[in-house]
């Protein structure tokens, strides 16, 4: 499906959702379900991330999707918009109590030693006492054993309620585990159709921790919504390619967060809670994996960042 369809058929989605949802009492379809983590914290399975958003249309993009209901909302220190990601939720009208956030330790602050002053800075710019999670972004070689033990210092002081990693593969996750005194909650790594990451994602799960994906969808980038054997998934459920993507997401128990800087797609991804794809349908969309990622750089063994 191209682009230019898909936001017409977004945008027709749209005023069919707005009437329906609700801010607290979701109806049955676009209830979003969460998953429990090893620490007994309760996620929503479904949220929006918020790479490459900034300034006011950020705010309002973020605050759309708290109408909408959404709840997970994922930033960085590196995406340099935890303030607009605080300022929206303060202007919501939602409880902060009702909202899950989730922020990354940035790789520079690592490097410099700088991660207790970046989580106090997280918090003022959030505009919270506490986060729900905080990931560290990348495994920075020589800097992830330090950096793990503030994030659980940061736990016993109430100022974080979970702590996880990104972008770790089976032997960083491993080599943290033989450490650490507070096993991480959760692994966000990429995963959309072009890259499944079943091995690490299995290994993952092996050891009791949630894998939630980033760029569920190819970030736009490498052409999966358009994808032959996806659109005519798509079309024997009368969903979207990107509905029968996120609905693949859900039904392997990942935790998904789509960017939501366009509004229709934003109300569109909610409505995967209706349909179910058959196991030859799961089957089929894991075998389009190419081990390819969006951009070659991330890899967890040589990034450059």
């Amino acid at each position: 499906m191209s682009k230019t369809v898909r936001k017409v058929v977004a945008a027709v989605l749209v005023l069919l959702a707005l009437p329906t949802v609700q801010t607290k009492s979701q109806t049955n379809m676009t209830k979003i379900p969460t998953v429990t983590l090893n620490n007994g914290v309760e996620m929503p399975q479904l949220g929006v991330g918020t790479f490459l958003m900034k300034g006011d249309e950020a705010v309002s993009r973020i605050k759309y999707a708290l109408r909408l209901g959404y709840r997970l909302i994922d930033t960085a220190q590196g995406y340099g918009n935890e303030a607009e990601v605080g300022r929206a939720i303060a202007e919501s009208g939602v409880d902060r109590k009702e909202i899950f956030i989730t922020t990354k330790v940035n790789t520079t602050e690592m490097r410099e030693g700088k991660v207790k002053e970046s989580l106090e800075e997280s918090l003022k710019r959030l505009q919270t006492d506490y986060i729900d999670l905080v990931l560290i972004h990348w495994p920075v070689a020589g800097k992830v054993e330090q950096t793990w033990r503030i994030l659980e210092e940061y736990i016993d002081k109430g100022k974080v309620r979970s702590i996880g990693v990104s972008n770790f593969n089976p032997g960083q996750l491993n080599d943290l585990l033989s450490y650490a005194r507070i096993k991480p909650a959760v692994n966000q790594i990429e995963i959309h159709p072009y890259m499944t990451q079943y091995n690490t994602a299995g290994y993952t799960f092996r050891k009791g921790i949630q894998v939630e994906s980033w760029g569920p969808l190819g970030q736009g980038t490498n052409q999966v919504l358009e994808d032959p054997a996806i659109v005519e998934i798509a079309k024997k459920h009368g969903k979207t390619a990107a509905q029968t993507v996120l609905r693949w997401h859900l039904q392997r128990g990942l935790v998904i967060m789509p960017r939501c800087d366009v509004e229709a797609y934003t109300a569109e991804n909610l409505q995967i809670f209706d349909f179910e794809l058959s196991t030859a349908e799961m089957e089929i969309i894991s075998g389009l994996n190419l081990d390819r990622r969006t951009n070659v750089k991330n890899n967890p063994e040589c990034f450059p960042w």
